[in-house]
């Protein structure tokens, strides 16, 4: 494995990271000790070749290759890494802030191209909502679960519940929100 790096200090990266907002501040990053619980407990790693240990050696080494490597696209934030790390880093967010780098730099385009249904639902609807392009799938692998989705309104009737739908004035609102902060434009663009 050939380690590609910007500059000839490796901890740039992790600083890097470490920096982003979306980072936790007390720096678990560095603490890192390679013990491996965050690979012997993460769901993805179990079926697929997705290594949270191995993402944060990488990190640490300052391997920039990270950013473009397609297995940092299994991790689906569990956050399990994170409730079993000995010295409370969050690989998870780590590979957030890896993802936000590609996708940053153009190279994730094709790999948010499935998210922009969620994207689509945020802005439209103001809820998170699964895209109907999952349906197929999830039917397939979830017994009962196209039946409950077309019965949801009535079960949520039967149980004096509200709708799941906001009223139009949130709907409103968030759609403004997303809109005012770049949130629309930034969809608009990975489409394109």
């Amino acid at each position: 494995m050939t380690i590609q790096k910007i500059t000839d200090k490796p901890l740039n990266l992790a600083e890097l990271i470490i920096e982003d907002i979306k980072s936790s501040k007390d720096e678990g990053v560095l603490k890192c000790v390679q013990c491996g619980m965050c690979t012997s407990t993460c769901p993805s790693a179990k079926h697929s070749n997705y290594n949270p240990r191995d993402i944060m050696e990488r990190v640490l080494q300052g391997d920039e290759s990270i950013i473009d490597d397609d297995s940092i696209w299994n991790c689906f934030y569990c956050y399990t890494c994170h409730s079993t790390c000995p010295v409370g880093n969050s690989v998870c967010e780590v590979n957030q802030i890896i993802k936000q780098i590609a996708i940053d730099k153009g190279l994730a385009d094709d790999k948010i191209q499935d998210y922009l249904g969620f994207a689509d639902s945020y802005y439209n609807s103001a809820i998170g909502a699964i895209p109907s392009k999952f349906y197929p799938e999830i039917k397939e692998d979830v017994d009962g679960w196209w039946e409950f989705r077309q019965n949801l309104n009535n079960i949520r009737e039967e149980l004096n519940l509200d709708s799941l739908t906001p009223s139009k004035e949130v709907i409103d609102e968030v759609s403004l929100i997303l809109k005012n902060c770049g949130f629309k434009e930034r969809i608009d663009k990975v489409r394109k």
